[in-house]
């Protein structure tokens, strides 16, 4: 099967989207992340609540809510356009914005439980070496939080490329803007184009197979370092 112009489209603009959603995530991801592993704040479970609401809320669902916030006359919206930005929409950075709210909880949790088994130890040392907290989050909470942070970078972008009900509602099906691999490949089932909805499908099983396969290799190899340890 050859790929048209449009799968290329798709498949281009689905790895810029990915990328762009991944990099977001982990910036804003790292400092709740942390947040929620060392807080004892009443809000912990609220906040933790609201981070997972994602995993188990139909993507059609925060979809629709996230199309009423962005709205010309939703809370967004009206930011958005004072801001001179203008609508989000069914545009790529409505996508980018609805895919980090939906993406969030994957890569929020591995970075948490990452920092959470860490425990208070390595930071306690530090601090008795006159490190200060910001120097002891980059010279020690990081690095001991690294297998964390790539499972929670794999699980964002894989995250994100499969992503369906969310880009259909905020981004639409606008060919070269929005129209990502899910949407090319429901494009080619509805035209009846089963044997090129089968080749993008079949490329997005292996892609998927290929990262769970990656996480288990990584968290066996871990269990083994920490047994040998």
């Amino acid at each position: 099967m050859e790929l048209t112009a449009a799968d290329w489209s798709a498949i281009r603009l689905t790895v810029e989207l990915a990328t762009l959603v991944t990099v977001l995530l982990l910036i804003v991801g790292t400092p709740l992340a942390w947040w929620l592993a060392r807080t004892r704040s009443r809000l912990r479970g609220v906040v933790g609540a609201v981070v997972s609401l994602p995993i188990v809320l139909p993507p059609t669902v925060l979809g629709f809510y996230l199309l009423v916030a962005m709205a010309p006359d939703g809370p967004v919206g009206r930011l958005t356009h004072a801001l001179g930005i203008g609508g989000l929409p069914f545009t790529f950075a409505g996508l980018v914005v609805a895919s980090v709210i939906y993406s969030l909880p994957f890569v929020v949790q591995p970075i948490q439980n990452a920092f959470a088994a860490m425990g208070e130890r390595p930071l306690e040392v530090a601090a008795t070496l006159r490190a200060s907290p910001l120097a002891a989050f980059f010279t020690v909470a990081l690095p001991l939080a690294k297998p964390g942070f790539i499972t929670a970078a794999i699980l964002g972008f894989a995250h994100t490329v499969g992503e369906f009900g969310v880009v259909l509602m905020i981004g639409g099906n606008i060919p070269g803007k929005t129209q990502v691999l899910s949407m090319q490949i429901y494009n080619h089932v509805e035209a009846l184009e089963y044997a090129q909805a089968h080749g993008l499908a079949a490329g997005l099983l292996v892609f998927s197979f290929a990262v769970l396969l990656g996480l288990y290799v990584l968290g066996g190899a871990r269990s083994t370092s920490g047994f040998g340890s």
